[in-house]
């Protein structure tokens, strides 16, 4: 793995890990009030939009990074569609 490689690596592992506490948290409690529709609309779009170009790219750190980002934020913008 080259240099490119552990930064890229390295930054779709954090991007992804900072993530995944707020998303823990709205499963725990179901509580969605605080979650902008149209933020996270945009947000989970641009995230799949990264995980196409990742596929495109072959390019397996934002593959990876964004297959489990864009569940997550898929996830939590059906319980907020569900539970507004």
């Amino acid at each position: 793995m080259n240099l490119i490689d552990w930064v890229g690596s390295l930054a779709a592992f954090l991007t992804t890990a900072s993530f995944i506490p707020q998303a823990w948290q709205t499963f725990r409690s179901r509580d969605v009030s605080g979650i902008s529709l149209g933020m996270y609309s945009l947000f989970t779009a641009g995230v799949a939009l990264w995980l196409v170009y990742g596929v495109l790219m072959m390019a397996w750190p934002i593959i990876i990074a964004n297959t489990i980002t864009t569940s997550l934020a898929l996830m939590i913008l059906v319980m907020k569609l569900r539970f507004r």
